[in-house]
């Protein structure tokens, strides 16, 4: 089994050159690596100059490609399939989480995660389940896995900002509306912005409510 250990890749500031005091963990999808998220990093730390920006490479190679990395296979979309490949990888993300944290002398609420697609679904598992809340989540074009669980595992409640293109190939833009609606039956104060033709992607509209909404999370802290 991988430990955080084996988690690396990529990082970026802080911008203001000095201590950091908070951090921002990217989370990429299936098939990429830290490379493809760091690059957002910039423009988070215009409104977050104190701020640390990781983004480690997934632990598995990606089974669908030749390349790139993956949290867990998808060859299987089945629900328990997916829900057994996301709790192998928790422990694996939950322990890089927590050896970030302490490595930077920050406290849970210093710390924020971003997800695209594969990565917010194990931003969601993972951060509600921690002990201690961080300061917030934002997920594009992801989906909640297992949301039947999600009332009865919750241990703390950051705040969440979902993002996702009506025009999704790859998760239905449906997955968004599911999400919130359990995020807010288990008490987790959630926001969501849906982009009018977006595909799987991350456009300017959701990069800029993500930093609106991370800059009022890690402030606020």
């Amino acid at each position: 089994m991988a430990n955080f250990f084996d988690l690396d890749g990529p990082s970026f500031g802080p911008k203001s050159g000095g201590k950091p005091r908070r951090l921002v963990l990217l989370l990429h999808g299936l098939g990429a690596d830290g490379n493809d998220l760091i690059g957002l990093a910039p423009y988070f730390a215009e409104a977050l100059p104190d701020c640390a920006f990781v983004s480690p490479h997934a632990p598995f190679p990606c089974d669908m490609a030749p390349y790139g990395r993956q949290w867990f296979s998808l060859q299987d979309r089945s629900p328990e399939t997916v829900l057994a490949g996301v709790q192998a990888a928790a422990p694996i993300l939950d322990a890089y989480i927590s050896a970030q944290r302490d490595r930077l002398g920050l406290a849970d609420r210093d710390l924020a995660l971003l997800g695209f697609s594969q990565g917010t679904m194990m931003s969601l598992y993972v951060a509600l389940r921690r002990p201690q809340a961080i300061a917030g989540i934002v997920g594009y074009s992801g989906a909640l896995v297992a949301p039947h669980l999600l009332a009865g595992e919750v241990k703390s409640k950051p705040p969440v900002l979902l993002v996702h293109g009506d025009a999704d190939q790859i998760v239905p833009f449906q997955a968004m509306g599911a999400a919130a609606r359990a995020l807010q039956g288990a008490g987790v104060a959630v926001d969501t912005l849906a982009r009018p033709g977006l595909p799987h992607s991350i456009d300017e509209e959701g990069i800029a409510a993500g930093i609106e909404f991370l800059s009022r999370c890690l402030t606020a802290a």
